[in-house]
């Protein structure tokens, strides 16, 4: 059989495949119809409960109001009933870890009734809190093996779900993560911590206003990027198999230079894919507004409308897991690594972020004019001193060993954090600070065509390289990986305009604000501060450029260029503080982080490392060989009939062999020194300085073999097979 037996059933199985028709009825019942059917909603409560109960909850979860216990009994009845009508025989814990993935603990609603029957009952003691082992996930030292005890606490605040299966269904409750000792063991616990830290902070500044008073909610939408590829294909890969990503592969002719991918036509059984991964959205309360293919070959897009906080963090965790079940029911495998495909496109997962309130409204909304409007300017402030001052903490909540592998490439953003405002918002911030006239802009469009409307033009241009964009009424954080939960950039976008907020909240109090004309000088005098300290964030040009780095790194700007570099920024005193001032994080609970993130990191190249050995040796090698062998005895061949053929090619693949064989042996040598490294931090920098260089050492002579070796024989799906056939 020959060298390619794989990559050749692969192409034939999807080429011979009989389709992936959906069974759902869509006529009978279109997508629309379905919302929220899964979900245990206010509108479901309402219906159910008594009218105090449900007062009380619903205080709690739109205003942020204490949580009556006493309540809870009245609310777990009312959710197993609904649950029991939906079919559900078990109930499940969801929480998150951080592994970064959905964890759950099912038990079930039936117990015996002593009459040899079953009775279902479901407590409000069984709702509130569950029990799973709190040593066996990543804790970074908070819980020794021995110390098993963890607790699941009910979030309120995040309606509780249906998750369907064929064979029945289970109501999923989300809850917060913590130990024994009450310590945050989770990625939740801390999102909600600060969302309330970023309302106490708020209404300090909201009361100069006269908009204070209803809670203050951060709110997000996250844009997820994901590539589709063949099952036959990556069951094929054994490094996309295990990791994520590709750890060989030359480019393909064709790659994305042609731009003809990008908001192209979405193949028919993507977009199969697509229909239902928005009706099981739907029915979820998931408000997935987009879908596009994006700039690379086989790379795509859904984009929710923006949700609380605390609420988005859940949903989209619950995309990643809804992307992969139905990619899987379509023939597909759904890759969320950031990069996948060396020299294409990553993938991201930009996050819009925004806070406001029912009085308030969007604060990062400008109205009619940035210059009419003194309260989004202090908030547009404080966002642009949160950045400047805590430009490192947000590099390092994006920090993974995937996501090194896009920061700075193609669609991503530099690792630099700036901000870009747009050309308006930034003349108003000059003006400010020169003293000079602020002019409204209304610039229009017209296309010098009859048929098609003169239309209104945005008041700035949008900037794809800036990692902090101003958008029109949000920011734009592009740096967060497309595998990652939102949930740490979340935190750390709360805690720093917490304490922009409080400074600013801090300024005006010592102003005299006692007039509108007044508090307008206070706002001034605030601006003019900040923009004197922190105007070198703000950056509009193109944050690709060579000359941008040369420029940023004048203006002091850090670029912390990887996770070995990034994640130590997390055991900085000034850290420790921040967290620990506004009661997001414990000391203990962000060294624990610290010390998780650095062994995932590690763990993500050890497992790479050694697929890049495996792979090199058992798949390359031997196929390299047997090119060498057919072209040696075909050369010799000729030679015997008295053909001088060139062997120069048999004289390069025997080289690009020996350089296997010696990379190979290198990079063994230095994964058995990994063992000799000191302490967490030595080892990221040994595997970021010389683990990772000799990886890519293997991976570009294995490249440049697949460029050579006869096609018959080649064993690994190619990019082009991967990328194009769908």
């Amino acid at each position: 059989m020959s060298g390619n037996a794989a990559r050749l059933n692969a192409i034939h199985s999807i080429a011979t495949a009989p389709g992936y028709e959906s069974t759902i009825d869509y006529a009978g019942s279109p997508t629309s119809s379905v919302w929220g059917e899964n979900v245990f909603s206010l509108n479901e409560m309402a219906q159910r409960l008594p009218k105090a109960i449900f007062k009380s909850l619903k205080n709690t979860i739109t205003s942020g109001e204490p949580l009556d216990i006493s309540t809870a009994d009245a609310v777990a009845e009312a959710m197993k009933t609904w649950a029991l009508s939906k079919g559900a025989t078990h109930y499940a814990h969801v929480f998150y870890p951080l592994t970064g993935l959905t964890a759950e603990k099912h038990d079930s609603f039936f117990d015996p009734d002593g009459d040899g029957g079953t009775i279902a009952t479901f407590s409000g003691t069984a709702l509130i809190q569950g029990e799973p082992d709190g040593s066996s996930f990543p804790n970074g030292g908070i819980r020794q093996t021995f110390e098993a005890r963890g607790y699941t606490i009910w979030d309120v605040t995040s309606p509780a779900y249906i998750i369907e299966n064929p064979n029945g269904t289970t109501l999923c409750i989300p809850t917060a993560f913590v130990s024994w000792t009450g310590e945050a063991l989770d990625k939740k616990t801390p999102v909600l911590r600060s969302m309330q830290a970023l309302n106490e902070q708020t209404q300090r500044v909201l009361k100069f206003f006269g908009t204070d008073g209803p809670f203050v909610s951060a709110t997000a939408g996250a844009e997820q990027e994901y590539f589709l590829v063949d099952n036959n294909f990556f069951y094929a890969r054994p490094d996309l198999l295990a990791c994520g990503r590709t750890l060989f592969g030359a480019p393909p002719p064709k790659g994305q230079e042609f731009d003809d991918h990008y908001f192209g036509a979405i193949p028919e059984r993507v977009q199969s894919f697509m229909f239902e991964v928005e009706r099981e959205c739907f029915k979820l309360g998931i408000p997935t507004k987009t879908r596009h293919n994006e700039v690379a070959p086989g790379q795509f897009e859904i984009a929710p409308v923006y949700e609380y906080a605390n609420i988005a963090t859940d949903h989209q965790q619950m995309i990643m897991t809804i992307l992969k079940k139905v990619a899987n029911k379509y023939g597909l495998a759904c890759l969320m690594h950031e990069k996948p495909f060396a020299g294409v496109n990553g993938s991201g997962k930009h996050v819009n972020f925004s806070m406001g309130s029912s009085k308030a409204g969007n604060l990062f909304d400008p109205g009619d004019t940035p210059a009419e409007n003194a309260q989004f300017l202090v908030f547009c402030t404080a966002m642009i001193s949160a950045v400047y001052k805590h430009a490192k903490l947000l590099r390092a909540v994006v920090a993974s060993a995937s996501n090194d592998h896009r920061l700075g490439a193609n669609e991503a953003p530099p690792a630099i954090l700036s901000i870009f405002l747009g050309d308006e918002l930034n003349d108003v911030f000059e003006a400010i600070v020169s003293g000079g006239s602020v002019s409204a802009k209304k610039a229009t469009l017209n296309l010098g065509v009859d048929v098609i409307p003169t239309i209104p033009k945005h008041s700035g241009d949008r900037n794809r390289t800036s990692p902090m964009a101003f958008t029109g009424n949000r920011f734009e954080f592009r740096a967060v990986g497309s595998y990652q939960s939102i949930a740490g950039p979340m935190v750390a976008m709360n805690a720093i305009m917490t304490e922009a907020l409080a400074e600013a909240a801090t300024y005006l109090e010592g102003a005299d604000t006692s007039s509108p004309e007044k508090l307008g000088t206070a706002v001034e005098g605030y601006i003019k501060t900040v923009w004197a300290e922190c105007s070198t964030v703000v950056f509009n040009g193109d944050g690709y450029s060579d000359e941008w780095h040369a420029e940023a790194e004048s203006r002091g700007l850090p670029n912390l260029k990887t996770t070995a570099d990034a994640l130590p920024v997390l055991l900085e005193p000034k850290y420790t503080e921040l967290f620990g001032k506004y009661g997001i994080l414990s000391e203990r609970e962000l060294h624990s982080r610290y010390e998780v993130y650095a062994e995932q990191y590690i763990a993500s190249v050890n497992v790479e490392s050694n697929l890049v050995v495996e792979i090199a040796k058992t798949v390359v090698f031997p196929a390299a060989i047997r090119y060498q062998g057919e072209l040696a005895l075909s050369l010799a061949n000729l030679k015997a009939v008295g053909i001088e053929a060139d062997s120069e090619t048999l004289k390069k693949i025997t080289a690009l062999i020996a350089d296997l064989q010696s990379g190979i042996a290198d990079l063994e040598a230095l994964k058995a020194a990994e063992h000799s490294q000191g302490d967490v931090a030595a080892h990221t920098l040994f595997i970021k300085d010389e683990v990772l260089r000799q990886m890519l050492a293997v991976r570009a002579t294995v490249d440049e073999l697949e460029s050579m070796v006869a096609d018959d024989l080649w064993p690994l799906p190619t990019f082009q097979e991967m990328l194009y056939i769908k």
